[in-house]
């Protein structure tokens, strides 16, 4: 088990549910926003994105948002909420079978703490198969987790698979099958590069594999791997889809979840009047029913870290 410094240990305590695991609601979508929303403006867009906020941060253990939309939203969600923040600029550079990643201009781990964060979230594309790149983002993943363990700030490492061969969608039943052995391998090799926490897609794609015995087993190769704890994301897909990948993942070792669009992506083309009925009443039970199964089945972070241990007088030395 882990020794954390005080900050990381708080921030993670602060993320999380008085049960130790995580039942995080995710809004930190920027390019992919925009296009549900092409019409609407930056005051519009932020202006839903608080709305959504207000209503599920009461429930959810954290939220995690952007810096560009997100800071009306940061101002009045519920103050029981731990508040995260995404480190990366939305998208990607290079071409879409050689992708890289870099930090958002103009912001960095010290603005999210300066803002209240509790931790951050930094997004990359990787594939373990581009070795050279893959290398080259390890070393990019490094470098920011020092720059946010010096101001004792937690990382949330989120990576997203994509396929190296142009040829191959991400959605084939070719990419499928080597979708397993890619996220199992990501997390292995990066749950050692310190990152406090990694963020992971559903290691099968379950539109061409359905059964739940090859899920759980994947999954449960995944904790294996992990030397860190290890949360679901939602990757978009609907409510429906994603509950019973959240019952088997974290029956599996899975520590939570940090889910947006599978939550609150319909309550964005309504009204104002209609997303607040769909908000206080599916995305919360939606909402609810994730954070039950996260309670229920979910593998404490506490099981990899403990809290610090100082002497008397230990905030002289307190770096």
């Amino acid at each position: 088990m882990i020794e954390l410094t005080p900050g990381r240990f708080r921030g993670l305590k602060a993320s999380g549910l008085d049960s130790d695991v995580f039942g995080i609601v995710a809004f930190d979508q920027r390019g992919s926003y925009r296009r549900m929303m092409p019409a609407a403006g930056y005051d519009e867009l932020a202006r839903v994105k608080c709305e959504v906020c207000e209503v599920l941060s009461g429930a959810a253990s954290a939220v995690l948002l952007d810096p560009i939309y997100g800071l009306p939203a940061a101002m009045s969600m519920s103050g029981r909420a731990g508040l995260m923040l995404a480190l990366e600029q939305s998208g990607y550079q290079g071409d879409s079978s050689y992708r890289r990643s870099r930090l958002l201009d103009g912001w960095g781990p010290a603005k999210a703490r300066m803002l209240g964060g509790c931790a951050v979230k930094l997004m990359v594309y990787y594939n373990p198969q581009q070795e050279d790149l893959a290398t080259e983002i390890e070393r990019f993943i490094v470098e920011v987790v020092t720059d946010c363990h010096r101001l004792d700030l937690p990382v949330f490492l989120e990576p997203m698979s994509y396929s190296v061969q142009e040829a191959v969608s991400k959605e084939s039943a070719e990419f499928a099958r080597q979708r397993p052995a890619i996220v199992i391998e990501t997390a292995r090799r990066l749950s050692r590069t310190r990152a406090d926490a990694l963020k992971l897609e559903f290691p099968i794609d379950i539109q061409h594999q359905a059964s739940v015995s090859d899920w759980r087993a994947a999954c449960r190769r995944v904790s294996d791997a992990c030397a860190v704890p290890w949360v679901l994301l939602s990757a978009g897909v609907d409510f429906e889809q994603f509950k019973p990948q959240l019952q088997v993942a974290c029956e599996s070792g899975a520590s939570g979840f940090l889910a947006g669009r599978a939550i609150w992506k319909e309550a964005v083309a309504m009204s104002a009047a209609e997303r607040t009925d769909f908000l206080r009443g599916a995305a919360l039970s939606r909402l609810r029913q994730l954070l039950d199964i996260a309670e229920r089945e979910a593998r404490p972070w506490t099981d990899f870290y403990q809290p610090p241990t100082f002497p008397q007088r230990w905030h002289e030395t307190y770096r």
